[in-house]
């Protein structure tokens, strides 16, 4: 793990996924270098991702679940992923 200038922490993993989800996130990098205007890399999406689950979760009352980004090519089961390290 180590600091970014903007205030912010970088930690590098190691995650074993299906290509199911590598598939999705790809679909997802797609969606976003389409809203971008440029080429996103698969660990941006992942970031992309993990941020927007991460504020709506913020924004969501106690008790009630929080929505996902809308989009045809969420990757829903990211939450769930099972990693080694």
């Amino acid at each position: 793990m180590h600091a970014l200038p903007d205030g912010e922490a970088e930690l590098s993993v190691v995650v074993r996924l299906p290509w199911e989800d590598v598939a999705r996130l790809g679909q997802e990098a797609g969606r976003l270098a389409a809203q971008m205007g440029r080429p996103v890399t698969l660990d941006e999406a992942v970031s992309h991702r993990l941020r927007s689950v991460r504020a709506s979760a913020a924004h969501a009352k106690p008790g009630e679940q929080p929505v996902a980004a809308p989009s045809s090519a969420s990757v829903a089961s990211l939450p769930r992923i099972s990693g080694t390290a």
